[in-house]
């Protein structure tokens, strides 16, 4: 079967944004689903998802060639990047996995192929960075023999109602013909709709404002948080509070982890530093954010104190490691920043993560999880990460696994104050 806009679609990069965009394509048509790791080939040709992104029924239903051999890619004429783009340990952007795509992708390029980016880049990144490298390692030219487009991805995490298909895509291209020929491909699986940008740079650019909006306003929350419990003032009823009004934004303090929020707003500080403006709001709030682990580790020793509990030594449990609720993914999670902030006091921590692989986290952050029903004589237990299972927890459970006198620390804001109180259950929140 060949699709109404008569492209063959292949996709680089089959994590959180890839593997959706390639099965959505799938469903509709053959395409090529490409990846470097042969690991998370094999166990997609099996009918499994690690990332619980696409159920086994979807990827049944899609026809998607899965391969780790880049001569494939020649079979597809338009195709969408989809890789990481992280930041290095000096919070600066890193291409590499962006550029290694691109020299994957030119030698298999031909006249009339199309490239589109959807990974998060600051804005000139595609044909600044890219282009180059697409050129070089094809020898054809961009905008006579191939072209590029931009339409950044929106793919959220463990969110199974707002998902490729039914999210607004930005889309861009390098000549109105071009921008067409993007929409029409992505109008073809994309029920929502798309929005033409003028220019790629604008599509750039919106995809990491997004970003860098949401990380303000968390940012500004958890300055809120540090004031007010400077004031021994309940900063969730105080949001509660001014959220009856019709125009208060309902954003929440909290560690600022993943891919994304974390990430994206550095791309865009980088450009403009490069440019000689240095851009003293975004920083700021990337600073207050970046700090929240450690101040949270302290807090929590603070409270084992005022519950009697001796800091060195304590046994202290943190409910859940990935960067978000009822997600596995585990990528820049801030729960991290609290570990090691405990364990600089010389409090014994555990972990618990219904979610998270376990191998992926030894490996990753060397955390070996431990099942919650195997928790028991606990000074402490920290709800880390709103997953389901946790905010079920109730203040009796808690409390069987906790010594005399112990208490709960509650990042997300989750657990309620006055059955805690009904239980003698000293409970912290953020």
């Amino acid at each position: 079967m060949t699709a109404q806009h008569g492209r063959t679609v292949s996709v680089i990069g089959l994590g959180y944004v890839g593997l959706p965009v390639a099965v959505a394509f799938g469903k509709q048509s053959f395409s090529v689903g490409f990846d470097i790791n042969e690991a998370r080939i094999a166990e997609l040709k099996a009918g499994s998802d690690s990332t619980k992104e696409v159920a086994p029924s979807e990827l049944a239903s899609a026809n998607v060639l899965f391969t780790a051999n880049p001569a494939d890619l020649a079979k597809a004429d338009f195709h969408i990047v989809g890789v990481p783009t992280p930041i290095n340990d000096s919070k600066q952007p890193d291409l590499t996995p962006l550029i290694k795509a691109s020299e994957t992708i030119g030698p298999h390029l031909k006249p009339g192929d199309i490239v589109v980016y959807e990974s998060t880049v600051y804005p000139g990144t595609t044909e600044e960075d890219c282009v180059p490298v697409l050129e070089r390692t094809s020898g054809l030219t961009c905008g006579v023999d191939f072209f590029v487009g931009y339409s950044p991805e929106r793919i959220n995490p463990g969110d199974k109602e707002r998902t490729f298909t039914n999210i607004t895509k930005i889309v861009s291209g390098q000549t109105p013909d071009i921008l067409e020929i993007v929409a029409q491909v992505y109008e073809s699986v994309v029920t929502a709709g798309v929005h033409r940008a003028n220019s790629i740079k604008v599509a750039e650019a919106a995809k990491v404002i997004e970003n860098t909006q949401r990380d303000l306003n968390i940012a500004l929350m958890n300055e809120l948080a540090i004031i007010f419990n400077h004031m021994n003032i309940d900063t969730l009823e105080v949001l509660e509070a001014a959220g009856t009004k019709w125009n208060f934004l309902p954003f929440r303090p909290g560690l600022v982890g993943g891919h994304c929020i974390g990430v994206d707003p550095y791309y865009l500080t980088h450009k403009a530093e490069k440019l000689g403006y240095h851009p003293d709001v975004i920083l700021a709030g990337r600073r207050i954010n970046d700090g929240m682990g450690e101040y949270l580790a302290g807090q929590i020793v603070k409270q084992l104190i005022a519950n009697e509990q001796a800091v060195k030594g304590a046994k202290v449990a943190i409910l859940g490691v990935t960067f978000k609720e009822n997600c596995p993914d585990i990528r820049n999670s801030k729960v991290i920043d609290v570990i090691k902030g405990l364990e600089s006091w010389g409090v014994e921590v555990v972990t618990c993560d219904p979610y998270a692989n376990v191998k992926d986290t030894e490996h990753v952050y060397g955390l070996s999880l431990s099942p919650f029903e195997a928790l028991g004589d606990l000074s402490g237990v920290v709800v880390a990460v709103a997953h389901e299972e946790y905010k079920a927890l109730t203040a009796k459970t808690l409390k069987n696994i906790l010594k005399p006198q112990a208490g709960v620390f509650d990042i997300k804001c989750i657990m309620n104050k006055l059955e805690f109180a009904e239980h003698a259950v000293p409970l912290w929140r953020l």
